[in-house]
């Protein structure tokens, strides 16, 4: 993810109107998904969303102004936004570090505690991976709470207090080095760490999942051989497709899955590809990559965005999140794929699956079928 603390007015509301749409049809045998979103869809792309378990592995609920977002009720336009999105479960989780890490962590998991309380008619927390089931049959959208680091494990036994208090994932490191291991935009990569190792294990003994995703290229080796247990990167993409720091090598992506691992795609715009134009068949390239190399139950989705996308945030806010990174993130222009952004993304996700050929079985997998096996066999 690219995590952001500024403030956007936007929030989830203002971008985009609307009341929620009972998948009409025209007399082109197409329907709309969304009364405020005039592109159509064929009845075997709404049937897969609406038919599948979708979970998004890194889809924070909200890019910025978290304070605020904590004490807010969704009003009908927002509920509609995330009810068109057919998203059965966010994985909401950001990167967290410094010498206050613990104390922000605390905040941030109950005041996202808090805002599903707030807001039952639409949201439930996950402890178990049954309960993403339970929130699909319900009509509500199952909230993973995660961290994009591990700083706030002061000591191995924080790993078990944060799992009791409703973490169910966490990425080892951020961009940058840790106690735990190096992150993929440092210089030199030294790997897991004596206690990365010990904090490893200590996550496979409560069932917190694992997340390499930010980590190097060695450190993500590493813990995926310390891990007897599958692990995942919840959201990156393959460097064979696109050199870019935040992707994974061959060698990595072939190991997550010879321990059963899954690895999400993400749509951002930078590490699907480095030349323009950049388009969601481009993200579906990734995918295939994939696919192709360790097979079709081990890949998933991890768009490490939120529904509008960054290139909706406030200039000044954007620009100042930008400046936040190295410059070996090569920003450019746009970070989102447009269509994959808004909250009928996941409909033209699957248009284009369907476009190359993939069975309503394997689309299912990728949508959310492989992680949702991935966490019943790790949260306890």
């Amino acid at each position: 993810m690219i995590d952001t603390a500024f403030s956007r007015r936007r929030l989830l509301g203002g971008a985009i109107a609307t009341a929620a749409c009972a998948f009409p049809m025209i007399n082109t045998g197409l329907y709309q998904v969304h009364a405020a979103v005039p592109k159509r869809y064929a009845k075997r792309v709404v049937d897969l969303v609406k038919g599948s378990s979708i979970i998004d592995m890194l889809g924070p609920l909200t890019l910025g102004a978290r304070s605020a977002f904590y004490s807010s009720r969704l009003d009908e336009r927002q509920t509609a936004d995330f009810r068109a999105s057919g998203i059965t479960a966010f994985h909401n989780a950001t990167g967290i570090g410094g010498p206050e890490a613990y104390e922000r962590v605390l905040t941030f998991i109950a005041g996202w505690a808090g805002f599903v309380g707030r807001n039952t008619h639409l949201f439930s927390l996950v402890n178990r991976a049954e309960d993403i089931d339970r929130a699909k049959g319900e009509d509500r959208i199952a909230v993973i709470l995660g961290l994009q680091n591990a700083e706030h494990f002061r000591r191995v036994d924080d790993v078990k207090a944060f799992y009791e208090l409703g973490q169910r994932c966490s990425q080892l490191t951020y961009n940058t080095q840790n106690r735990i291991g190096s992150g993929c935009t440092d210089r030199a990569d030294g790997g897991l760490s004596d206690y990365g190792v010990a904090i490893v294990k200590a996550m496979n003994e409560v069932g917190m999942l694992v997340d390499t995703s930010h980590c190097g290229d060695r450190t993500t080796l590493d813990a995926i051989a310390a891990s007897p247990v599958p692990i995942a990167i919840t959201h990156s993409n393959c460097r064979a497709v696109n050199n870019h720091p935040r992707t994974k090598t061959d060698e990595a992506i072939k190991a997550l899955g010879a321990k059963g691992g899954v690895m999400g795609i993400t749509g951002v715009r930078m590490f699907v590809s480095s030349t323009e134009p950049t388009t969601i068949g481009h993200m579906v390239d990734h995918i295939d990559h994939v696919a192709k190399l360790i097979g079709m139950d081990h890949v998933g989705i991890g768009s490490d965005a939120d529904l509008y996308g960054y290139d909706k945030m406030e200039p000044e806010a954007y620009a100042r999140m930008k400046a936040n990174y190295k410059g070996s993130y090569a920003f450019r222009d746009k970070i989102d794929i447009e269509a994959f952004s808004g909250p009928t993304k996941m409909y033209n996700l699957v248009e284009e699956l369907v476009r190359r050929n993939y069975s309503d079985d394997n689309i299912r997998a990728v949508l959310g079928g492989n992680f949702r096996r991935l966490l019943g066999g790790t949260f306890k």
